[in-house]
């Protein structure tokens, strides 16, 4: 599992993410939703061991990242623009991660199919669009057949068939029991994606619960998501 322990961020005077403590458990698709600047992607590179936090702690397995053995088995991950050699064709990108981290080239092909890019498996990922690097992305995360994944914003560019697509690879794999983190700044894609809430906003949790707990009457998400960030407007920058 997936803990953050008072994790905190702090850029000059404001900080970013304050004293943030969670726990992310296997089995279900945790959604960490909150608006654009919330910290929810710096939060995630902390986790990732790609910024270095101010104090507290984040931890995979009661492991930092950067201390995991063999991390692409153990953890896939998708953070925005995350880069891609643009002379290379998928299927060569692909195959030098899975090279570099010991993996089979048949796992190659089996990613590729599995994020229904198989078809452009030999087209340079300079003429991919958006949304089939974001396909690209996750088959990259998914190589190592990793217990955990950490997606940022990865409906990002996806067409509508794209986005159904996720939404039931993701609740495949948490049924498969694996630990599953998705962040995002769009309520309605929460709803139907997350069993799960981390509600984040100006670097404060400020939910953790399950979605049918923060749900209405009417079953809409939106006035408790409203009330809780509406809230956090109130701590102005935090200090």
């Amino acid at each position: 599992m997936i803990q953050l322990d008072r994790l905190t961020k702090r850029h000059g005077g404001t900080t970013v993410v304050h004293e943030l403590s969670c726990t992310v458990l296997p089995g279900r698709v945790t959604g960490f939703l909150g608006p654009n600047g919330a910290g929810k992607s710096t939060t995630l590179r902390m986790l990732l061991g790609l910024t270095r936090p101010t104090s507290g702690r984040a931890t995979i397995g009661g492991r930092h990242y950067p201390d995991l053995p063999d991390p692409l088995r153990r953890v896939g991950a998708l953070l925005e623009a995350t880069p891609v050699h643009q002379e290379r064709t998928a299927r060569q990108h692909l195959r030098a991660l899975a090279h570099t981290h010991g993996l089979p080239d048949s796992r190659v092909g089996q990613v590729l199919a599995l994020a229904g890019i198989s078809a452009a498996a030999d087209r340079h990922a300079c003429r991919f669009s958006l949304g089939m690097r974001q396909r690209l992305g996750i088959a990259a995360a998914l190589l190592g057949d990793p217990a955990v994944l950490v997606l940022d914003e990865p409906t990002n560019g996806l067409d509508p068939d794209g986005v159904h697509w996720l939404r039931l690879l993701l609740h495949e794999l948490a049924a498969q029991g694996r630990t599953v983190l998705v962040s995002s700044h769009l309520l309605s894609e929460m709803a139907l994606t997350a069993h799960h809430l981390l509600i984040l906003g100006r670097g404060r949790l400020l939910a953790d619960a399950p979605l049918t707990d923060l749900r209405a009457a009417d079953g809409s998400l939106e006035p408790a998501y409203l009330a809780l960030t509406r809230n956090s407007v109130e701590f102005g920058a935090v200090r």
